[in-house]
């Protein structure tokens, strides 16, 4: 039932997908130019890079030309590049490649990438077709973003953490291209005493980003810091996108009509809080499989700044949930309302996809909860049960 299920959505993903190529409304006009869309910075700025004019990515007047260059139009607003000279190779990989055909590997590289790193986590591989049934699938592939590629690398790092810590954390030195993402991390690997992973990830920080500045220039990471602050100000300080569209506590905040001050503070309040409950779970006995479904699912509460395309994470966070257990009813439905949540009215003031975060960290919460009673009701039974294969 869920093979037919799961195949039926997907099938319906690729039909409505296929229609609007066709239609000339998603990545390329009826001109065969590029249509304004996400993917067309990344793409524009991979274009400067491989010209070894990767500083003017970082530059908003150069960037804004390089995209209407891209398009073969102007246009009004920002498309700009705030991501650490690392994903520049990413950028410059694809832009090696005509438009369609760049956007088109990016989507399938990346989707098939995370679907393999959520079957693996599950150990079942119908869950690649689920993960790619997934409600936040079309939201990331439509505007070409890198959701899927963040939500394989926290993956990859929670797979290969016990065994190959080394491997686990130079992936998670690749992590620093979203650092908003990596905010957790720390404070999870030193409760848990993974201090080798620990070094590792930040040795690879290091690595990933010096060798990134050596190839396209020392220059470019001062030019991340700037942007970053732009980047802060835009979409932070002032409603550059629309607080509904903002997926945080932050925005939430703001969007009620409370101060920045305030709403950074309630966020504050709440990484905080996130961060204590991550320590507590890393450095207790839980199962690995509740720490790592806890910590995936902290991940986007933690950040003041979360777009729709940044969900797929909730994936890594279910399918360490489900292979510590199948779900039941009461997350059945958790699920369904998290779900329906990701498809709100347009006009809708509040940023409803927070509700779909918010779901699975509490189904996270409520499993370790359960455990954790009944450790202390029966703890020699509930030791065995714990050490099962199934509730690894």
């Amino acid at each position: 039932m869920t093979l037919t299920v799961a195949g039926a959505i997907v099938f319906g993903y690729a039909v409505s997908l296929g229609l609007k190529y066709v239609a000339w409304t998603w990545i390329v006009d009826a001109h065969g130019r590029p249509i304004l869309e996400d993917f067309v910075t990344l793409w524009a700025a991979g274009k400067t890079a491989l010209g070894g004019m990767a500083l003017m990515a970082y530059d908003g007047h150069a960037q804004h030309a390089a995209e209407a260059a891209t398009v073969g139009h102007g246009f009004d607003g920002l498309l700009g590049w705030y991501y650490p000279p690392v994903f520049l190779f990413a950028a410059a990989a694809l832009a090696s490649l005509p438009y369609a055909l760049a956007f088109l590997t990016w989507m399938a590289g990346t989707l098939a990438l995370y679907a393999a790193v959520v079957a693996a986590i599950v150990r079942r591989r119908l869950a690649f077709l689920v993960a790619c049934a997934a409600p936040w699938v079309v939201t990331t592939i439509l505007p070409g973003q890198n959701g899927f590629l963040t939500a394989s690398l926290v993956g990859l790092v929670l797979l290969q953490l016990e065994k190959r810590p080394a491997l686990a954390g130079l992936v998670l030195g690749l992590l620093s291209y979203k650092p908003q993402f990596g905010i957790l991390f720390p404070l999870a690997l030193a409760a848990g005493g993974y201090w080798r992973a620990f070094g590792w990830a930040a040795f690879g920080t290091l690595l990933w980003n010096v060798l990134a500045a050596w190839v396209f220039g020392f220059a470019t990471l001062g030019g991340f810091f700037h942007g970053l602050e732009i980047s802060t100000q835009i979409h932070l300080a002032t409603d550059g996108l629309g607080w509904n569209k903002v997926l945080s506590v932050y925005s939430l905040a703001c969007a009620l009509g409370t101060s920045a001050a305030a709403a950074s503070s309630i966020q504050l309040v709440t990484t905080c809080a996130l961060g204590a409950g991550v320590v507590a779970a890393w450095r207790s006995d839980l199962p690995y499989a509740l720490k790592t479904a806890l910590l995936a699912a902290a991940i986007p509460l933690a950040t003041p700044y979360l777009l729709i395309y940044d969900l797929p994470i909730l994936a890594v966070a279910l399918a360490f949930l489900f292979r510590h257990r199948a779900f039941d009813r009461l997350e059945f439905a958790i699920m369904a309302l998290g779900s329906a949540s990701l498809f709100p009215l347009p006009s809708f003031p509040l940023p409803l996809p927070l509700f779909a975060s918010l779901a699975v960290c509490a189904m996270a919460a409520r499993r370790i909860y359960v455990v954790t009673l009944r450790n202390r009701i029966s703890p020699s039974w509930a030791t065995e049960a714990t050490s099962l294969p199934s509730s690894e």
